[in-house]
């Protein structure tokens, strides 16, 4: 029997093949569950309709996690065509291009208000308008970065809005651990993605990377998935208010030994 075998998983952020939600879902549906799929907008629809075919035909939902009622009208529809859920990924973030570089002090407040309400603010959003559509003892998981604790350059306004979502990921799970639901978050190591792209330098820090990491190397999204199928599994059953690392050891390096 597959571990996630009669789980229902919901996951968000799904944008096209690449995404670190993409690896998620793929993984939690090979290891057993059902898969429920949101997009944003048409300009990525295709795609996630796309994938969805290779889910099983996964049900897919439009979901504005910025607009409460788009949150509400996803509610009804998964309701109706999927039911409760026993997994929820929130992997989405959003900031804009010239607040992931230069100088955090730079920052604009509308900037600033933006980043924080998609990158963070969201999965609160998201947990309080699901919250009678999961089940007790489900899973929510969100995906952050090390940029949320250290100081990883031009990652900037990102990494504050994922320290806030860090700090919701501990809150969340004190107030839902009465229905036994557990609340992570899994660090990610540097995966090229589209939204990655968008970090001044990015590619720099994938060359780095391999050359001090305990595993000497990178990670792959089915990594990322890798760690998502535990988390949602009964074997994580009391697992919670907890960053998980997935990036091949960096974040555990001091001084780096390149010589």
């Amino acid at each position: 029997m597959k571990v996630l075998e009669g789980k229902r998983a919901l996951v968000t952020g799904v944008a096209n093949r690449w995404s670190i939600a993409t690896g998620i879902a793929r993984r939690l549906h090979e290891n057993g569950a059902q898969i429920a799929l949101t997009y944003q907008g048409d300009r990525v629809k295709d795609e996630v309709d796309k994938l969805a075919g290779e889910l099983s035909g996964a049900p897919t939902f439009e979901c504005d996690v910025s607009n409460d009622a788009s949150l509400a009208a996803m509610r009804e529809a998964l309701l109706q065509r999927f039911g409760t859920i026993d997994a929820l990924v929130h992997s989405i973030a959003y900031a804009n291009k010239e607040d992931l570089a230069g100088k955090v002090f730079e920052t604009s407040r509308g900037g600033f208000s933006l980043a924080l309400d998609v990158s963070s603010y969201s999965l609160i959003a998201l947990v309080q308008s699901l919250r009678e559509a999961l089940a007790d003892n489900a899973s929510i998981m969100a995906l952050t970065y090390l940029g949320a604790t250290q100081i990883v350059p031009n990652y900037n306004l990102m990494g504050i809005a994922k320290a806030a979502l860090e700090a919701a990921v501990r809150y969340l799970a004190f107030d839902l651990g009465d229905r036994g639901i557990r609340v992570n978050a899994i660090s990610a190591g540097p995966i090229k993605t589209a939204s990655s792209r968008q970090v001044g330098g990015f590619a720099r820090i994938l060359d780095v990377v391999p050359k001090v990491a305990p595993l000497r190397r990178n990670v792959t999204p089915e990594d990322v998935g890798n760690m998502a199928v535990f988390l949602a599994s009964d074997l994580a059953s009391a697992v919670t208010a907890d960053v998980h690392f997935v990036d091949a050891g960096y974040h555990a390096m001091g001084l780096f030994a390149l010589g």
